[in-house]
């Protein structure tokens, strides 16, 4: 194959992938003008529209969907098997994206990560903060990290850390204007600060479980973030009740700032663990990697 049919054939997979001439070209490095020019090259090469264009987006055609599902892989491959010739370097090397959430980043992932990246200076680790549950093979992340619960049967998976407990908390300015919630169904009445899942265009359901009793509670307020820390700061700020992880409101808890309810209510559930696809090659940098967030508690 001619190299600038592999070239050409690249672009086109970045801006099918990313749905966007601009995001496309900033991955590759080039200008939107040179990327549009090499996939207009291409589809008149093949004689085949590639692509729909329209002034706020790009869509693959039905011809473009092939390509993308049966060539796009092909060069994933190629990707996996020159990132495993890591193994005869020296040191190990490469390029690992992670999803995953702000919260698990910092009580989980950046502190181990922080010894193992100055220990390894040619790996690099992306960290994308997403509460959408993002496919990660569609997204073509090396893994994900999510709660136990969470993680596809399909999937290899590997526990990094401890079963986590969350508390529904609130301000005492709050509880000055509003009752204590002696029940989750209490809460319909009651200002929350709440999380949006991207993925479902919803807003969270807190759930809670007592003498194997579960109940799912749609709660509603004036605040919608998409950020534990910031559904934190707004609760100590009084706007409403939050649900969040017990570790992270212990510190507020104990200086005064909040106050928890609904204790009883709240059990421990399965915690975090990094997922990644059965088929995936391992390189000898996500070996590590994984070793080094493996849960040893």
């Amino acid at each position: 194959m001619p190299r600038e049919s592999v070239n050409d054939l690249l672009a086109f997979l970045a801006v099918a992938r990313e749905r966007s001439f601009t995001r496309a070209a900033a991955k590759l490095g080039v200008s939107q003008s040179a990327l549009s020019h090499t996939v207009r090259q291409l589809e008149t090469r093949l004689g085949l529209r590639r692509l729909t264009r329209t002034t706020r987006s790009v869509s693959p055609t039905v011809a473009g969907e092939r390509l993308l599902h049966t060539v796009g892989p092909r060069f994933d491959e190629i990707e996996a098997e020159l990132d495993a010739l890591s193994e005869f370097r020296e040191k190990p090397a490469g390029t690992i994206r992670i999803t995953t959430t702000d919260y698990a980043i910092s009580s989980l992932l950046w502190p181990k990560l922080e010894g193992f990246l100055r220990d390894y200076p040619d790996i690099k680790v992306e960290l994308a903060n997403d509460y959408g549950l993002s496919d990660i093979v569609a997204e073509r992340y090396d893994a994900g990290v999510r709660f136990g619960e969470q993680v596809a049967k399909d999937m290899i998976s590997v526990r990094i850390g401890p079963d986590v407990r969350f508390a529904v908390v609130g301000a005492p300015s709050y509880f000055d204007r509003y009752p204590s919630p002696e029940v989750p169904q209490d809460l319909v009445g009651h200002r929350c600060v709440t999380l949006r899942l991207p993925t479902h265009g919803g807003i969270y359901a807190w759930e809670f479980e007592k003498d194997g009793r579960e109940l799912r509670v749609r709660v509603d307020g004036q605040l919608v973030f998409n950020s534990i820390f910031h559904i934190l700061d707004a609760a100590v700020a009084g706007f409403g009740l939050a649900h969040v992880p017990e570790d992270l409101v212990q510190p507020h808890i104990a200086a005064g700032r909040l106050r928890r309810v609904l204790e009883d209510w709240c059990p421990a559930w399965v915690g975090y663990h990094l997922y990644y696809p059965s088929h995936r090659q391992s390189s000898p940098a996500f070996a590590l990697l994984v070793d080094v967030l493996r849960h040893r508690g």
